[in-house]
């Protein structure tokens, strides 16, 4: 009864409130209340603080909204009698109100996001899990590393299997009708069973590729049991606590079917690389993950997201399995089981490392496969109508999926402003005084709600960056996929693709076309208002709005001109120990940086280098530890010091990675994956709150220079190879002397500028099985390089004499450590 009564309050208040918002005021009134309310907003997120204060502070931004909506639906359409600007009148509003219901939705959803506690998977009685690895055309390396950090994990080893499910090597690729690609497939086939053998993980294929990714799962749960199912994508890396932080959750509630965990990445994506921002600002999907997410959970809605995640394997048999109707299988699933009743939980805790798109081609091609899967699911599954779902449930669905119409809107209001500049089609009846009163103040209001709720994850105006970006190409997947909802294929997105210089992405002509049309747009408009007779004010403001979008897309030509990769592999700063063992000495060294190729590590001693016949090629592993894996604890990481760095009492030093022997991936597992805490420290240092200030700023600053970077490289063209590709790979020798300046921050490490590309790819395609070098090896290397590097540590002990080491730090001879 109380609760019947509550609802009918809330009816009638509501109702109340859209009659009052509905009553006719002036243009002075009107302005004056929207700057009142906007001056509360403003107390409220300076003053109060709590959930009372976050409603009433959506509440009172909420009704300016509405206001503007009201007015723009009554009093601004064209005159049925002009038919193509109440037409083209008809289309604008209605992109309005797709807009006005995304943010309506999302302040439903997110107003009040549920913040779950960490429920720890103690005790003997755990599940049994089966951990799946899809993989279609990854590079050995990738998997490697993954599928050593799943064997890794923290969790009894008797009750945890992992699978290397490859659709790469099904008998349909290895029968190919082309030999070279048969061949081919075959080949890989055959090292992907070696390396799961070396690995001790379960290789598993099947006869045919059909339903992608979710016949490929469907195909590893018919050959296993396992109580739950742990799907990790191939570049997903797991840090060592997943599984303790997440399985406890099944224990609590017997109808939870999945555990979702947020998806990282240690690569920019094109943005992010291209207007570098990613060691600064937050990721695009971190608002996803930290913010929509956790609302959806609070509605039970939150849902399964492809990789880092957990399923109970009696709910994807109740269902048949995972679905594959469409080409997003993991929303799909989740969306079925919601609707017969089984319950989700979302942590919000990063638990993987993965890779995202490096090309803005391949960035599109991902996006696309997403927009059209969710729509798919839109049109073939409604969730208006499928039975077993909750209203509200109903609603976090229709959210997630409408969300990727995107692209007409925008289109829509990039082209509105150029209809009256060129046209004088005039698509809003208003003047310049009403604009100001409802449209200035909405847009001021609608950032302002919009920086309240993800000013952490998310600069202001960096989402309009983004659907500009995808949705020139989305409208036409978009379009197809409505046309024909059946039609789209799953295509697996390219990974670890190497850009070695700047250039301008094989997309980036539509970019140039559309910042020319609304350049001229905004010449067009400024000479019309200056020059032109009978041109009111009304043109300065349609003006401002094109300038808006020339701005955007000014970034938007930014981001097409891709920049050359930093990093040959993505790194990540750790707090990690690990001994390092040089010349038959062992030295206690803390690992500050490390990726799959190289790695930063600090000691207090003086490297052991002082012979003739001394050798700069070494070993990295990692002490013993509770829990770690025998062969862990066998292995280790044949590396090479790249570069020395006096720093006061200590040694820095570069350490590049040989070919890694396949037991290796277990230590770079322990040293880069053990600690979860390395990326939830990198992901933090980044959300720092974003003011409506700055972060428009620095927006202006991003579209004024992207015209002219894509200019500059336009007019540079396409630069010569840097090295010849047919040339022998040659051995990268270290550095001559040693640079004695501090450079031990976050930021990334440059790839070296001296190493020719034949040799980075050499060294990148090198068979990671290739033994490990030995010092048997090392002499004749080392007759060579023994002078130069005798040189090098004399003057990096010189130069740290100077900076006060003690004398016996100088001494020639050491006693061995460890």
């Amino acid at each position: 009864m109380r609760a019947v009564f509550a609802r009918t309050i809330w009816l009638v208040s509501a109702v109340l409130v859209l009659l009052l918002l509905a009553q006719p005021v002036g243009t002075t009134v009107q302005l004056e209340m929207s700057l009142g309310a906007i001056a509360l907003m403003v107390l409220l997120w300076l003053f109060v603080k709590g959930r009372a204060g976050r409603s009433v502070f959506l509440a009172v931004g909420s009704l300016v909204v509405l206001r503007y909506l009201y007015w723009r639906l009554s009093s601004t359409l064209p005159p049925t009698s002009d038919t193509l600007g109440f037409g083209a009148g008809v289309i604008l509003v209605a992109a309005e109100v797709y807009c006005f219901y995304i943010l309506m939705i999302s302040l439903i959803v997110n107003a009040d996001p549920l913040a779950r506690a960490i429920v720890p998977a103690d005790g003997a009685d755990l599940p049994t899990v089966d951990i799946f690895v899809p993989s279609y055309n990854e590079d050995s390396q990738i998997l490697a590393a993954t599928l050593a950090a799943a064997r890794s994990l923290d969790y009894p080893a008797d009750r945890l299997t992992v699978w290397l499910l490859d659709d790469g090597g099904t008998d349909q690729k290895c029968s190919d009708n082309d030999s070279a690609k048969a061949a081919s497939a075959r080949a890989r086939k055959a090292s992907l069973q070696a390396l799961c053998r070396e690995l001790g993980v379960s290789y598993l294929t099947r006869r045919r590729n059909v339903h992608a990714k979710a016949g490929n799962l469907n195909n590893g749960l018919q050959h296993s049991s396992g109580e739950i199912v742990l799907v990790l994508d191939a570049d997903h890396v797991p840090f060592r606590s997943l599984l303790r932080d997440t399985v406890g959750h099944f224990a609590r509630d017997p109808r939870l079917f999945l555990v979702q965990t947020p998806h990282a990445f240690l690569n920019p994506d094109p943005v992010e690389r291209n207007l570098k921002t990613f060691e600064r600002m937050p990721s695009e999907n971190e608002m996803f993950y930290a913010v929509s997410q956790c609302g959806l959970d609070k509605w039970n809605g939150s849902f399964f997201c492809g990789s880092a995640a957990l399923l109970r394997r009696a709910a994807l048999e109740e269902a048949g399995g995972f679905s594959g109707i469409t080409i997003t299988e993991d929303c799909e699933t989740a969306f079925e089981l919601h609707s017969r009743g089984w319950t989700s939980v979302y942590v919000d805790k990063t638990l993987i490392a993965g890779l995202q798109p490096e090309t803005l081609t391949a960035f599109i091609g991902q996006r696309s496969r997403w927009c059209q899967g969710m729509l798919q699911i839109m049109l073939l599954k409604n969730p208006l109508f499928k039975r077993g779902l909750r209203p509200i449930q109903r609603l976090c669905y229709l959210s997630s999926m409408t969300f990727w119409f995107f692209p007409i809107p925008r289109l829509i209001f990039m082209i509105a402003p150029l209809l009256y500049i060129f046209f004088d089609m005039k698509i809003v009846v208003a003047n310049v005084d009403e604009a100001i009163a409802y449209t200035a103040t909405y847009i001021v209001v609608n950032l302002m709600m919009q920086n309240y709720l993800y000013g952490r994850v998310r600069w202001p105006f960096v989402s309009e960056l983004y659907e500009y970006v995808q949705g020139l190409f989305l409208i036409k997947a978009t379009a197809a996929v409505i046309l024909s909802p059946r039609k789209p294929q799953f295509n697996v997105t390219a990974k670890n693709v190497t850009l070695d210089r700047d250039q301008l992405s094989p997309l980036a002509l539509p970019f140039f076309v559309v910042f020319a049309v609304l350049l001229t747009g905004t010449f067009v408009a400024a000479y019309r208002y200056l020059f032109e007779p009978g041109i009111t004010d009304l043109m300065l403001v349609v003006g401002l709005w094109n300038a808006f979008n020339l701005i955007t897309a000014g970034a938007a030509l930014g981001v097409a001109t891709e920049r050359a990769q930093t990093e040959r592999s993505p790194s990540l700063a750790v707090e990690r120990r690990a001994v390092l063992t040089l010349n038959g000495l062992a030295v206690d060294v803390a690992v500050e940086r490390i990726s799959a190729a190289r790695c930063r590590v600090r000691m207090d001693a003086i490297v052991p280098m002082r012979r003739g016949t001394d050798t700069n090629l070494g070993a990295l592993s990692v002490p013993p530890h509770d829990g770690q894996l025998p062969e862990a604890a066998r292995a280790a990481i044949p590396v090479r010091i790249a570069a020395m760095t006096a720093a006061g009492e200590e040694t820095v030093c570069e350490l590049d990675f040989e070919p890694l022997p396949p037991d290796a991936y277990f230590v770079l597992a322990d040293l880069m994956y053990g600690d979860a805490r390395a990326m939830a420290r990198f992901q933090e240092r980044r959300r720092g709150h974003k003011d409506l200030v700055s972060g428009t700023a620095q927006f202006i600053w991003w579209g004024l220079i992207g015209p002219l970077r894509a200019l500059a490289c336009l007019g540079r063209g396409q630069p010569e190879s840097r090295a010849d590709a047919a040339a022998p790979a040659a051995e990268v020798a270290p550095a001559p002397s040693v640079a004695l300046q501090r450079r031990l921050g976050d930021a990334a490490w440059p790839a070296p500028a001296a190493a020719p590309a034949a040799a980075r790819t050499a060294q990148a395609d090198a068979p990671r099985a290739a033994p490990a070098p030995t010092a048997a090896a090392a002499p004749a290397v080392a007759e060579e390089e023994a002078p130069g590097w005798l040189r090098l540590m004399l003057d990096a002990e010189n130069a740290a004499g100077t900076r006060g080491r003690r004398a016996a730090d100088l001494g020639t001879a050491q006693p061995a450590r460890g």
